[in-house]
């Protein structure tokens, strides 16, 4: 036993020795505390389940730190079939000593299944589903739902004394005493299966024998016999009355007593009845529904995880294809580079290494500024002789009337040497006579803006004028 304040190991003197504080009364409470922990202990092991939760109760009133009080109270009230009050217990049980603790096999052993805590959840639902209908006194519906709980959990002691009370109040002594025995077998000193039990008993006795007869008849004069739970008493010395003139009017009546028997009492019974079974469908269909809807909510979820993995999946792919491609004009680039050291006379083959550079990706934020810094170094040095070699292609390429391919290497002088004004007017005149006046009047606008003043900027515009006509 530890001290309460300092938590020094306490000896028999009446104080602590470390700290100095008064535990006497903290070592009785310690003491009764453990006491009714070992009459817990001793209840349930003889299946009194109630009286040992009473003393388990009373246990952790005094300590509520008593691990082992807590964990027995969880096994017993799963025992009794309260499997949510017992892992109350034990997820207590846990934060208090988060180590060296069985209450973590109780609780991976109730939550290892998904399964098994939907059915855990299904059955409290039916089962407040049963009191809600005993509070509308729908009291068949109630029998059924707490059927089927039973059925789920044969060790519901709650379950077993709310359908043995509704026995009861039916009248049925056979079925309540059978729920109240079975109650009685999971939890012996039950104080409520007791009290029911003492109820059946008395109501279930048949009737004083001499109730109905009048003193001093003969034994012989009546006749007894046992019909169901009664006893049935018959006088023997009743004489038949003789039949009369009324014996029709007498048939009469009894037949039209029974049809009103049959109206006001089998009619109702069997209305209750289908009423009953149209709720017992409703509540099947019910359940049905929201198992279905708990599948669509699991398969849901389902979906937007898989949803958001396949997007980060894609995601991860398109970066990586980025790199790839990254890569790819990082090599062209130092290819082209390569290429100029090695020839620098030979433009052919150095306009055919840098036409591998993409100078989209060159250009763009992703790509370092080093490589966007030697793209430019590479063009400033042989951008001009590029776009010479270019334009002379095609302009000769304009003057044998070939204007695809004129037009093909006047894009390219135009794009390494953006101050040809030459190559730029010769593109426009090129799509003029290839018969595309929307690029040429582009182009020839280019031109007047770039190169205002100029003879090419007049001419433009006079070209541009006839193609708007």
């Amino acid at each position: 036993m530890h001290c309460y304040n300092c938590g020094a190991q306490l000896t028999k003197k009446e104080y602590c020795t470390n700290c100095g504080a008064d535990v006497a009364n903290f070592k009785k409470l310690m003491s009764f505390s453990n006491y009714c922990y070992n009459d817990g202990l001793d209840k349930a092991r003889v299946r009194d389940l109630s009286g040992a939760v009473g003393s388990l109760k009373q246990c952790l009133k005094f300590n509520k730190f008593h691990i082992e009080a807590r964990n027995l109270l969880g096994l017993v009230y799963f025992e009794m079939g309260e499997p949510v009050a017992a892992l109350s217990e034990w997820v207590i049980s846990k934060n208090l000593r988060p180590k060296k603790n069985i209450a973590d096999d109780y609780i991976n052993f109730i939550q290892k299944s998904p399964t098994q805590l939907d059915a855990i959840s299904q059955r409290s639902r039916k089962f407040n589903q049963a009191l809600l209908y005993c509070q509308q006194d729908s009291k068949d519906l109630a029998i059924i739902q707490l059927k089927k709980v039973l059925s789920d959990n044969p060790n519901y002691v709650q379950a077993h004394l709310l359908l043995s009370l509704l026995y009861i109040d039916a009248a049925e002594w056979a079925k309540a005493r059978r729920e109240v025995n079975r109650c009685l077998r999971i939890d012996k000193n039950n104080t409520m299966a007791l009290r029911y039990l003492q109820e059946i008993e008395k109501a279930s006795q048949p009737e004083e024998e001499t109730r109905g007869v009048k003193r001093g008849a003969k034994s012989e004069e009546v006749l007894k016999y046992q019909s169901g739970n009664e006893t049935i008493i018959q006088p023997m010395n009743v004489m038949e009355q003789k039949r009369g003139a009324g014996w029709f009017w007498m048939l009469f009546v009894g037949l039209f007593t029974g049809l009103a028997v049959s109206w006001f009492l089998v009619m109702p019974a069997r209305v209750q009845s289908a009423k009953a079974e149209l709720n017992n469908s409703l509540i099947i269909a019910g359940e049905e529904s929201d198992r279905k809807n708990t599948q669509i909510d699991a398969l849901t979820k389902q979906v937007d995880a898989l949803t958001k993995e396949n997007m980060d999946l894609r995601s991860q792919t398109e970066e990586l294809a980025s790199r790839d491609g990254q890569m790819s004009t990082v090599e062209a680039l130092l290819r082209a580079a390569y290429t100029y050291i090695a020839q620098p006379d030979d433009t052919e083959k150095f306009s055919e290494a840098i036409e591998q550079v993409d100078r989209e990706a060159v250009e763009s934020e992703d790509t370092s500024e080093a490589v966007r810094d030697l793209y430019a170094k590479l063009l400033e040095i042989t951008g001009t002789d590029l776009a010479k070699s270019y334009y002379d292609t095609g302009y000769r390429a304009f003057r044998a009337q070939d204007y695809d391919t004129a037009i093909e290497n006047l894009k390219k002088a135009v794009t390494y040497d953006a101050a040809n004004s030459e190559a730029l007017f010769a593109l426009g005149n090129s799509y003029k006579e290839n018969g595309n006046k929307r690029l040429a009047i582009e182009t020839y606008e280019s031109v007047v803006t770039l190169f205002p003043d100029t003879e090419k900027a007049r001419q433009s515009q006079r070209y541009i004028e006839q193609l708007r006509e």
